[in-house]
């Protein structure tokens, strides 16, 4: 016999998973010498985890072991060079009973009994673990044994028949169940510590969304409900659900945040609260991008770190546009991290997980631009609402000024939001057009200040070679909030333009 080795762990401390994000979901890893399952439909992701969970026990230095009916050595090793990774040190056991090989010497010739052919298959499995005594074994796939099984009584038996001889050599176990039949898996789920369920949707259009679920984990607190995650080079990238709650560590207030336009600061009584989010509405083309990119700038001139999320403009429009308005910004500034994302290929939790990295490196602002991008990639709006409460909440917890931009259906005339965010947030910003002396021009209101007082007026808003300018109180003024404003003063009250 073999020693086992298992470099002096304690049995109470959990094994790692592989993936620290599933190890913080878990509470701490599988359960050692315990029995999970892992279960998913082909193309979701398990044999890949398992594989991750093997390579962290050998760098351990920890026995491994793959046990496979469903892929062959070959076919494993080509998986793992994908990922730039090697089996080299794990044990991988390519289980061929007799029955389903095709060596001549090996043929069955009297009676093919499924007695026989599961019997077979069992021994040759306890044989492997008899030969190597593993710490870690992965048992790929249930299917096998179920088709061998033939019913579902013997089925469960025999798993676990397998369960207690893994616990009985001190294995921790992952058994892997590719889901053809979903009605053995609830039976399955009592049988095992621990149950993994990696899911793989659809929807409409773009790529497909992947997220996993922990069923039980027996006397361990685990993080319910769904987690996305993504397969990319390296193996799966888990993004855990964002509890604000469990991020609070306070931060210190060191007053109003500037726009770097004054008569803006004036509106706001001195500026933006951190630790606040700010939503800027308005129709499209009426300057909320540009509203937004201009506490972006405020804020590197301040030596702060800023995040910019666009789902709208690419990274070559939005360089051009910043440089057409005289808003110098460079592509080479550490501070200022621009993302072009494409909501097709986004999912939610991957998205959140971005802003929470930027966060934890000392990003201060961040901008989303815009929340109908945003939602493009969350079609289901309560879903959204709720997942923009958490991530919210979590970036005022962390003192960050958030910004974001919605734009509403429309360019004049009664207009309506996409969805109403208007309650998550703590300052409305209102941008409307409005036409005076011959030209369409811009206004800017503050609807909304939940930390502190706020202008009421109603001020005009420009862009130009200037850069970003707003006016005196317009007290001339009527209809702002019916989408059709009516300016009743003269020339005089008016902004000049550029070239004045």
């Amino acid at each position: 016999m073999i020693e086992k080795h298992v470099g002096g762990a304690d049995p109470k401390v959990g094994v790692p998973t592989g993936v620290d994000a599933l190890d913080d979901i878990f509470g701490g890893g599988y359960a050692r010498s315990r029995v999970h399952l892992v279960e998913g439909r082909p193309g979701s992701g398990k044999t890949t985890l398992a594989l991750q969970f093997l390579m962290a026990a050998r760098e351990r230095g920890e026995r491994t072991l793959y046990i496979t009916l469903s892929e062959g050595r070959a076919e494993l090793e080509d998986s793992a060079a994908t990922h730039g990774w090697s089996l080299e040190g794990i044990e991988i056991y390519e289980l061929i009973p007799a029955e389903l090989s095709l060596d001549p010497s090996r043929e069955q010739s009297v009676v093919y009994s499924s007695d026989l052919e599961l019997g077979e298959s069992v021994r040759l499995v306890m044989d492997c673990v008899e030969r190597t005594n593993p710490d870690c074994v992965v048992f790929d796939s249930l299917s096998d044994i179920r088709l061998l099984a033939g019913n579902p009584l013997r089925y469960r038996r025999q798993v676990l028949a397998l369960k207690h001889y893994f616990n009985s050599k001190k294995c921790t176990a992952i058994l892997i169940d590719d889901m053809t039949n979903d009605g053995d898996g609830a039976n399955l789920h009592s049988l095992v510590h621990g149950v993994i369920r990696l899911e793989q949707l659809t929807i409409a259009y773009g790529s497909e969304r992947r997220r996993l679920r922990i069923f039980k984990m027996r006397g361990r607190s685990f993080r319910g409900g769904f987690h996305d995650y993504v397969i990319r080079k390296g193996g799966l990238r888990i993004y855990p659900r964002l509890i604000a709650s469990e991020h609070n560590p306070g931060f210190e207030d060191s007053g109003p945040v500037s726009s770097g336009v004054a008569d803006l600061d004036s509106m706001l009584h001195g500026g933006l609260d951190r630790g606040t989010s700010t939503l800027i509405l308005g129709p499209a083309g009426c300057g909320k991008s540009t509203l937004a990119l201009q506490y972006a700038l405020a804020g590197l001139k301040r030596d702060e770190k800023v995040l910019f999320i666009s789902f709208d403009e690419t990274r070559h429009n939005f360089y051009k546009r910043a440089k057409g308005l005289e808003m110098a910004l460079d592509e080479a500034d550490r501070r200022f991290a621009f993302l072009q994302v494409d909501p097709a290929e986004l999912s939610p939790g991957e998205m959140a997980g971005t802003v929470r990295a930027h966060v934890a490196e000392g990003v201060k602002i961040v901008v989303l631009d815009s929340l109908s991008g945003y939602q493009n990639a969350m079609p289901e709006e309560q879903f959204l609402l709720l997942q923009m409460h958490e991530l919210l909440t979590y970036l005022n917890q962390q003192g960050v000024l958030t910004i974001l931009v919605l734009a509403q259906h429309g360019l004049v005339g009664s207009m309506q939001s996409p969805v109403d965010l208007t309650y998550l947030s703590d300052t409305v910003l209102l941008l409307r057009f409005f036409e005076a002396e011959g030209e369409l021009r811009r206004a800017v209101s503050v609807v909304k200040k939940r930390t502190g007082g706020h202008e009421p007026s109603i001020r005009e808003y420009r862009i130009d070679t200037f850069g970003v300018r707003v006016g005196e109180p317009l007290r001339e003024f009527s209809g702002i909030l019916t989408g059709v404003p009516k300016f009743l003063g003269g020339a005089k009250a008016l902004l000049p333009n550029g070239s004045e």
